[in-house]
């Protein structure tokens, strides 16, 4: 899939925050225990430096007075001296503290990145929920649920671990700069030379870093997709004995994917290679530089000592950078797929819908409608339903059958000035979108159903159904004989997108699920066709008994279940070619009289073959 994200200039700030909102507070105290910490190592130095210069080495004091007093409250250096015990517990004191500190770090990160991660996922899957059906045609499955899952992981880590560790960072890199050049300002300016060069270097590495995983992060949904396709659609692959074009589709996939992992693992390694370099350099010129001052006088051993444990201090963020810069990079891209799709407009009613009678007829007026600017599917489109009849709509595949009653559902909306669909006078456009679908009862050629048990099934189209509901809903559907012949009857488990099911089951369960919705508007999209004649004709007497004052649209290339129809319409090219009723078309020369003539025959001569 193309990056249409890149399109749009995202606000990873705004959307940051919002993903923090309940875990805010649990960061900032991690922030804090960390800083603890790292004061914790700043002064073990200057415990050090103290005792070997000034209580050992007997010289004068270079601290602060405020310092100064505190251990002039202890007896002074010289007592100390005497007294070694004394830093030594001081050091095992403040060891106490920074483990309780660093505990303290470790337990509020891990529970701010757990109720982050949540939220991250809470707020994603509500908003993908949301977004219009036009969107989840557009974007691939697979890289929707890896945005949902890598992305957010590889957020978490970022956050948790390094956005964190930028505060310890900077606290790390300024007080040991204080205590160095309080030491002595020649050293400093040797230690933090080669600074500047790692710190440019990083920064150019970081925009390939971010190119690359970029990359990575594509191939990686395409991988993903491919997955999830192939799962899904395990059956036909099987049927056809085409698992080793599949597996080396996959295979070729993959061997880019991995390709492009092993070039970012050069990447990667030219980059750690080359600061380690740097920052090797940086200790060394520290270590001699420090030895020549101490040698010379101009240090004391001391302070040597403190000196190089402040560098060892100030070289780890350096060389933390690189891990940290490209943790960047993939957290950047990340926030880039996971901005896309918070960024992506959901659903929402024009200004003033409301809720609307929907017992009123349907109206469709001059509708036109395409998928793609310039290639119109529904040309000028104008017929009506009046409230309580039954449509029946026959066509070719691709003449637009089904999309129009995804307009009439509002999955799809119709532009400004290419007509318009009523229900009671009302345009849809005006009608809230949940009302309008929670009135419309639809059933799919290709019903979807969820793993889950046949009653849950069935169930979940209504609110707070009960079993009798879902009993007469299945016997309706002329589904309680095959329910019957389960051995946990409704309790069933249905696998994975109901392939336990036979495809005729499988439909007949989504009629059940439709029926428990009692709404004024039905639509059977091609939705008997892997029922046999019997059944059918006992669905669609089922359905005139149970529902004889609801407008039913039924979409079939079955004659038969378009016979008790009260009028039918017949699309060739996205225009209605014919209109009538049953009787009329069936001797009116056109496609239907054709199509009838051709099923009548095969049904004759079913049954003289059988007789």
């Amino acid at each position: 899939m193309k990056n249409p994200e890149k399109t749009k200039k995202q606000n990873h700030g705004g959307l940051l925050l919002r993903f923090l909102r309940g875990s805010k507070l649990l960061f900032v105290l991690s922030i804090l225990c960390s800083a603890l910490t790292t004061l914790v190592d700043m002064l073990n130095p200057q415990i050090i430096r103290g005792t070997i210069d000034n209580a050992i080495g007997g010289k004068p004091s270079g601290f602060p007075a405020w310092v100064n007093g505190i251990v002039d409250g202890m007896g002074g250096f010289a007592y100390i001296g005497q007294h070694l015990w004394i830093p030594a517990l001081a050091i095992a004191g403040l060891g106490l503290v920074r483990v309780a500190a660093q505990f303290g770090t470790t337990m509020l990160n891990t529970r701010g990145s757990e109720v982050l991660v949540k939220n991250m996922r809470d707020t994603l899957f509500s908003h993908i929920e949301h977004l219009p059906y036009a969107w989840h045609m557009k974007n691939s499955t697979g890289d929707i649920i890896q945005r949902c899952t890598t992305d957010v992981d590889r957020m978490r880590t970022f956050v948790a671990e390094q956005l964190t560790a930028v505060f310890r960072i900077l606290i790390l890199i300024t007080m040991s700069l204080y205590f160095m050049f309080s030491m002595n300002v020649g050293m400093t300016l040797i230690a933090t030379a080669p600074i500047p060069f790692i710190l440019a270097y990083s920064v150019i590495f970081r925009k390939e870093m971010h190119r690359g995983f970029e990359r990575c992060d594509e191939q990686e949904g395409k991988v993903s997709g491919m997955v999830q396709e192939n799962l899904t659609g395990v059956r036909v692959v099987r049927a056809f004995a085409n698992e080793r074009r599949e597996r080396e589709r996959f295979e070729q996939c993959n061997e880019k994917y991995t390709g492009m992992w092993v070039h970012m693992g050069h990447v990667i390694g030219k980059f750690f290679s080359v600061q380690d370099i740097l920052c090797g350099l940086q200790i060394l010129l520290v270590t001699v530089f420090g030895a020549v001052f101490a040698v010379k006088g101009q240090m004391t051993a001391g302070e040597y000592i403190a000196f190089v444990s402040y560098n060892g201090m100030l070289s780890f963020p350096i060389r933390r950078l690189g891990r940290m810069l490209s943790e960047m990079a993939k957290a950047g891209v990340s926030m880039d797929r996971l901005a896309y799709v918070m960024n992506s407009e959901p659903e929402r009613d024009r200004p003033g819908a409301a809720d609307a009678d929907m017992t009123g007829d349907i109206r469709f007026e001059n509708v036109r409608f395409g998928y793609e600017e310039g290639h119109e599917i529904i040309k000028g489109v104008d017929f009506t339903v009046p409230h309580g009849t039954t449509l029946g709509i026959l066509g070719s595949t691709g003449s637009g059958k089904s999309t129009l009653m995804l307009l009439l559902d509002k999955l799809y909306d119709i532009p400004e000035g290419n007509g318009r669909i009523t229900v009671g006078g009302v345009d849809i456009r005006d009608i809230r979108t949940e009302h309008l679908r929670r009135n419309i009862a639809m059933v799919l050629q290709e019903p979807y159903l969820f793993s889950r048990s046949i009653a849950d099934n069935i169930a979940m189209a209504g609110d707070h159904l009960n079993m009798d509901e879902v009993e007469k809903a299945a016997q309706a559907a002329c589904l309680t004989e095959a329910i019957d012949g389960f051995r946990e009857g409704f309790d069933t488990f249905v696998g994975e997108r109901g392939v336990t099911l036979s495809g005729g089951q499988k439909q007949r369960t989504a009629i059940a699920r439709a029926l428990t919705q009692n709404a004024p508007i039905m639509i059977f999209d091609d939705s008997l066709s892997a029922v046999d004649n019997q059944t059918d004709a006992k669905i669609r007497a089922s359905l005139e008994e149970r529902f004889g004052t609801a407008t039913i649209i039924i979409i079939s290339h079955r004659i038969t279940t378009l016979s008790r129809a009260d009028q039918v319409i017949v699309l060739e090219d996205g225009q209605i070619t014919e209109r009538g009723t049953p009787e009329e078309l069936k001797s009116a020369g056109g496609i239907y009289q054709k199509i009838y003539d051709i099923q009548l025959g095969i049904e004759e001569g079913g049954a003289t073959h059988e007789g």
